[in-house]
């Protein structure tokens, strides 16, 4: 799982893994400073990447955040998918699109989660999916439109994720 500091990472392992806090929720951007794995049912780990964008703290840990993230994904001979979660309400940051060319980069399956669906209408959803589906040169009907207070979503991450397994 990787994405900005507020984009509901956390929020989203949760709803996937039916958990209310297997990981922490907070209320402050950029608490997750390290990347944290879950182990799933002795079967395989799903991972949470350090946030990138709004959290607080100062630039240099932000750059040791990029390299370890980047580390991660050129070394990992286990990753098998990446999500790339966007808030629905914005357009990519150039972060977003830096996270978004290494998974083409180094050839790992991605797939985009909008996140924080129930915070529009359908139809600034409609406009959303497009505009995010341009701005990464993807189709708007494989990004997967999510929310993890009403569960939108939530059964096609898993879906994706057992297909892998």
């Amino acid at each position: 799982m990787a994405g900005r500091s507020n984009v509901g990472k956390s929020k989203l392992i949760n709803a996937v893994l039916n958990r209310k806090s297997i990981a922490r929720v907070s209320q402050t951007p950029g608490k997750t400073q390290a990347i944290q794995f879950y182990l799933i049912n002795e079967k395989f780990y799903l991972v949470d990447l350090p946030g990138y964008g709004y959290a607080k703290v100062p630039q240099s840990v932000k750059r040791t955040w990029g390299e370890l993230v980047q580390g991660y994904i050129e070394s990992s001979d286990a990753l098998r998918l990446i999500f790339l979660l966007l808030d629905a309400r914005r357009i990519p940051s150039d972060e977003d699109l830096k996270m978004h060319g290494w998974a083409k980069h180094y050839g790992i399956d991605e797939r985009v989660i909008l996140t924080k669906s129930d915070k529009l209408s359908s139809n600034e959803l409609a406009a959303a999916k497009k505009d995010v589906a341009q701005e990464l040169a993807a189709n708007p009907q494989e990004l997967i439109v999510s929310s993890a207070v009403s569960k939108k979503g939530i059964d096609e991450v898993r879906r994706e994720i057992a297909t892998r397994l």
